[in-house]
């Protein structure tokens, strides 16, 4: 199986918004289920615990990076069921990270990831990762069998760097 980069690297006054888009199998409501509700996150992402709410905080255990590493998050927005923006704590590079989804009928909704970078040092590593979890949440809701990391990087990162 051959995966392709998705996402794209687009400008902005900041520095650059990492974007990628999914297409899920799922009604909008239960789209957001997977973004919210730990036992559906620790599906694909890890789990959570803390106060979900906007101006709330969490932590995530991430089920699938060695030795699962705990990361602090704190809740900047959380709008039922379209949209959800969170900043990562500084010890895992301080990153802004924004879902938007969107109904695609009545029982598909479509997934805008974007990572709002700085700088563009990584994107090299951050694009393919992206692209590894967002492929781990569509297994997830599909009950397809999950990718391995090694399908995503090295082998996509040539194509995020020439998007600089």
């Amino acid at each position: 199986m051959t995966i392709e980069a998705t996402g794209r690297v687009i400008p902005t006054p900041r520095g650059a918004d990492l974007v990628l888009v999914r297409s899920l199998s799922l009604s909008i409501d239960e789209a957001w289920a997977h973004l919210t509700e730990s036992e559906l996150t620790e599906l694909w992402f890890g789990p959570w615990e803390g106060d979900g709410r906007a101006g709330g905080a969490v932590r995530v255990r991430m089920r699938f990076e060695d030795h699962e590493p705990a990361i602090a998050l704190r809740i900047v927005a959380c709008e039922a069921p379209r949209r959800i923006v969170v900043l990562a704590d500084e010890e895992v590079g301080g990153w802004e990270l924004e879902v938007e989804l969107e109904a695609d009928g009545a029982e598909e909704s479509l997934l805008t990831f974007t990572h709002h970078l700085a700088d563009l040092d990584g994107v090299g590593e951050i694009g393919p990762g992206w692209e590894y979890y967002l492929d781990l949440l569509v297994a997830a809701t599909e009950g397809a069998e999950r990718p391995g990391f090694d399908q995503y990087y090295p082998a996509l990162s040539e194509a995020y760097l020439s998007q600089i």
